[in-house]
């Protein structure tokens, strides 16, 4: 008999077809978070399961006495949201998606560059508004990022590949802030090994740090007054690795120049401070959302499963 496979969020229609030809598959039709009682359920009843980001993938669930699950394919990179010391600890092997999605994310980082260097959504909330008043050479000017300074903090696959773009498509000087020596760049970048001088040299800091639990406010409230007021920041990696409130308080006083955000502490809820600030750029988590890139991940999460069912290595286990 096939092995059974819940899936916990709604899924591209080729992954769908895929799954169905190695596998008996339950759907998430309704495409609603799960909710613990569900996924206790699922522990239980199926071999595998196909998570997300919005699945909580506690010690509870993976001690469960008669849990089911030998393997869990999350579909994305991230896996903060999944106890993986119990995983080890209690046999349940853990894969994710890497690789795929890192041009769809840095597309994103770089609309965010832009649309916050450049006042986009002021500039376009004024003119859904009715209040634009026409050309002028003198108001709401942006920042051109040509020949400035872009600070990366993380250097794994997104960070390089926006550092790049950065450099080679908007003439930016980049830096970068990693904490193991990057030997394999493709273009020109200078290191720095002092985040506070990172963060007080550049004019754009673009955040690209793991999930790793020892990130969670890496860019903490101390850490961000070293940031000029004319600078930017950027974050397509967690909303966690930076003190979100004292982020808002920095905007709000305008100790920094703005902020472009697909990520948020405690998702979907994004505080009001927040949301009412005129210099930031928000965007729901979308680093990853286009119909290929999704598709990949998804093909690559079934890839996993087939791969640990056929008692072959598997592809991305952590």
């Amino acid at each position: 008999m096939k092995p059974k496979i819940i899936v916990t969020r709604d899924i591209p229609d080729e992954v769908e077809s895929k799954l169905k030809q190695y596998f008996r598959v339950s759907f998430n039709r309704e495409d609603k978070v799960f909710s613990n009682e569900i996924l206790e359920k699922a522990m239980e009843n199926a071999d595998g399961i196909v998570c997300t980001v919005t699945d909580n993938i506690t010690e509870k669930l993976l001690t469960l006495p008669n849990k089911k699950v030998k393997i869990i394919a999350n579909i994305g990179v991230g896996v903060d949201h999944i106890d993986l010391q119990s995983a080890k600890q209690n046999n349940v092997i853990i894969t994710n998606t890497p690789d795929v999605l890192t041009e769809a994310t840095v597309d994103i980082a770089t609309l965010l560059l832009l649309s916050v260097t450049r006042n986009a959504f002021l500039m376009e909330t004024m003119l859904r508004k009715g209040e634009w008043k026409g050309f002028s050479l003198t108001e709401n000017l942006g920042v051109g990022v040509r020949g400035k300074t872009l600070g990366l903090v993380g250097m794994g696959r997104i960070g390089k590949a926006f550092g790049k773009r950065a450099h080679e498509v908007f003439g930016m000087k980049v830096l970068y802030y990693n904490r193991s020596p990057v030997t394999d760049l493709k273009f020109e970048a200078s290191v720095r090994f002092d985040l506070d001088a990172l963060l007080e040299e550049s004019d754009v800091i673009s955040l690209h740090l793991s999930s790793d639990k020892g990130n969670k406010n890496f860019i903490s409230k101390s850490r961000m007054k070293k940031i000029r007021p004319s600078s930017f920041l950027i974050n397509t990696s967690r909303g966690d690795v930076i003190d979100q409130m004292a982020l808002i308080d920095l905007l709000e006083k305008k100790k920094l120049a703005g902020a472009g955000l697909d990520v948020f502490l405690n998702e979907p809820n994004v505080p009001l401070r927040l949301r009412r600030l005129s210099n930031v750029t928000l965007y729901p988590h979308i680093g990853s959302a286009t119909h290929e890139t999704r598709t990949k991940m998804g093909m690559l999460a079934v890839e996993n499963l087939i791969a640990f069912f056929n008692e072959k290595k598997v592809i991305n286990q952590l």
